[in-house]
């Protein structure tokens, strides 16, 4: 059979990893500067913290609508628009007057990233095939943790000489640039690496369902389609337990640091802050290529390196809150969220190798949706709500949560492992 080859695979990886290292900059600027928007905005906490619920119900609220628009539009042309909005609602995020602005200019931040996180995964994924696919997300999704990094840096310190407004200013502009260069690239089409799954680039048209009533019962029948396929919800699943215990990590542990073992907010802000960065990039590259090469040697391999990555950061989780000496805990936290971090690359191979490659897109926007939702959207509050019920006992609320979402990650994991370990995951037709 006669397939279009896409063009210029390793360049398209290497555009789309920049722009989400600039996803997760311009998302992470925010918390850098929320001091100085406070002082002249004169904002509560309460409403600091709604920017940040803001962008995060732009973001997977929207999720599965682009989803289902990227299983059949042209994906280019969605992602470039994504970018671009994004980086509108970044610039104009420096020139909030007051609340209500602010919030509408985080909801555009939300809503452009959603685009972006559902789609660019699935063009990845028909650049290469399944032996070099796990690799190439894992690279794609080391952005994160050094475009998380950059986004306090960068925040802190043009805060620190020119004021907050201008770090959104910086933070935006080089993605009105990246997203209209993504228009000059060549789309591969669905399935464009996978064996009789070769679909055209703009899927199935949209225009061929008749009116919004259909296409929206279309995208329901859908969505609950996915969750008919045992291998992808065993994934997701184990995703949100995990994310549920990533989420509550990242907003407590500078907190209990400072709490529990005397560290000034600085020192335990900038020492998590580098072990973030230093040990997500690490772990996802060489957790990426470690299961590649396993998935070669076995079925399983993938499901083996969620699982087993989970099971081992238990021990650690627990010594990180229990651990009465300083250094040996935050050394215990430094392997913890190395090993959280290890699956970031197969996870999402897996989400999008356990569907049908027309639906690639609204796998993706699914997880999205079910990862935040059910995961880290409420797990910083619920440890604060044990937290206040223990009398503030911050060591015992995190104990009593996070390390045990490890568990249950670990169990639903293993489960996938099982299932997976006498026959290949395929994708189902």
């Amino acid at each position: 059979m006669n397939r279009e080859k896409p063009i210029w695979p390793a360049g398209t990886l290497a555009i789309l990893t920049g722009i989400n290292l600039l996803n997760y900059l311009d998302r992470y600027v925010l918390p850098a500067v929320l001091t100085p928007i406070k002082d002249e905005l004169h904002l509560s906490d309460s409403r600091l913290g709604a920017l940040g619920t803001a962008f995060m119900l732009g973001y997977f609220l929207t999720s599965p609508i682009f989803g289902y628009l990227g299983d059949r539009w042209p994906r280019k042309y969605l992602i470039a628009l994504g970018v671009i909005v994004w980086s509108i609602g970044t610039l104009l995020s420096g020139r909030a007057g007051g609340f209500g602005e602010f919030v509408f200019f985080r909801v555009l931040v939300g809503l452009g990233e959603a685009s972006y996180g559902t789609i660019s995964p699935a063009w990845i994924a028909d650049l290469y095939d399944s032996k070099r696919r796990n690799n190439a997300l894992s690279i794609f999704y080391a952005a994160i943790p050094v475009g998380s990094a950059l986004g306090y840096l960068v925040g802190g310190i043009i805060a620190a000489h020119w004021g907050w407004r201008p770090a959104f200013y910086v933070a935006g502009a080089p993605g009105l640039i990246l997203g209209l260069g993504l228009l000059r690239l060549r789309e591969p089409s669905r399935g464009a690496c996978d064996p009789d799954k070769h679909l055209p680039a703009s899927g199935v048209r949209l225009r061929e369902a008749v009116g919004f009533k259909r296409s929206l019962a279309q995208a329901l029948h859908g969505y609950a389609g996915l969750l008919g396929i045992r291998p992808y919800v065993l994934v997701v699943a184990g995703y949100v337990a995990q994310t549920f215990a990533l989420g509550g990590f990242a907003f407590w542990a500078p907190t209990f640091l400072y709490r529990v073992h005397g560290m000034s907010v600085q020192s335990a802000a900038v020492f998590f802050g580098e072990s973030l960065v230093a040990t997500g990039f690490a772990a996802t590259v060489l957790g990426g290529l470690a299961a590649t090469a396993w998935q070669k040697r076995h079925p399983s391999g993938y499901a083996r390196v969620l699982a087993l990555s989970a099971l081992a950061a238990v021990p650690f989780s627990f010594a990180a809150f229990l651990l009465a000496d300083a250094s040996l805990a935050k050394a215990a936290l430094i392997a913890a969220m190395f090993l959280i971090f290890i699956p970031t690359g197969p996870v999402n191979t897996l989400i999008l190798e356990t569907v049908p490659t027309a639906m690639r897109a609204s796998a993706m926007a699914a997880s999205i949706f079910a990862i935040h939702l059910l995961g880290d959207l409420e797990s910083p509050n619920l440890v604060g709500i044990v937290s206040d019920r223990l009398g503030g006992n911050l060591q015992r609320a995190v104990l009593w949560t996070l390390p045990v979402a490890l568990v249950v990650c670990a169990a639903i994991w293993g489960r996938l492992a099982l299932d997976s370990g006498s026959r290949t995951i395929k994708q189902p037709s």
